[in-house]
């Protein structure tokens, strides 16, 4: 059954806000890390996920409806932990092991949407921006199990 505008509207939002925390995370990470390669990453991870909200306002808005501007509650609690704890443990390692966190709940919140039956319109959108945030976890994983 497909979802009404309303609950469309309502997914998409959270999708922006999941993105936005993604983008404010990532560019936290970014200036915490000291290894140039992994700073280089998380900016681009960073412009990456503020495309991906801007996508998704576009959509809202060809629905009619308003977006809801700046993350998450959740997220901000987030990006200020990843900030104070940066400095205080295991630097790089632990950048990554939060960044690779985040990106998992950001796929159960893509997955969560992506089990309505989204408009052909919205449906490549987002299945594409799935995939790119699975290949980050990925890469993130990887680092991860590396260091």
């Amino acid at each position: 059954m497909a979802v009404n505008r309303q609950e469309l509207i309502s997914c998409l939002n959270d999708l922006i806000q999941t993105c936005r925390d993604g983008e404010k995370g990532f560019r936290v990470a970014s200036e915490n890390v000291g290894d140039d390669s992994l700073q280089t990453y998380f900016q681009r991870m960073s412009i990456q996920r503020a495309q991906f909200a801007s996508e998704l306002q576009a959509e809202v808005r060809q629905l009619g409806g308003g977006t809801t501007p700046g993350g998450s509650v959740s997220g901000a609690f987030h990006r200020g932990w990843m900030n104070l704890k940066a400095p205080i443990t295991g630097g790089d390692s632990s950048i990554v092991s939060e960044c690779e966190w985040a990106e998992d709940a950001a796929l159960h919140n893509y997955e969560r949407v992506l089990k309505q039956n989204l408009p052909p319109n919205v449906l490549p959108v987002v299945k594409h921006q799935y995939t790119q945030i699975k290949n980050s976890h990925s890469r993130l994983h990887d680092l991860e199990k590396a260091a």
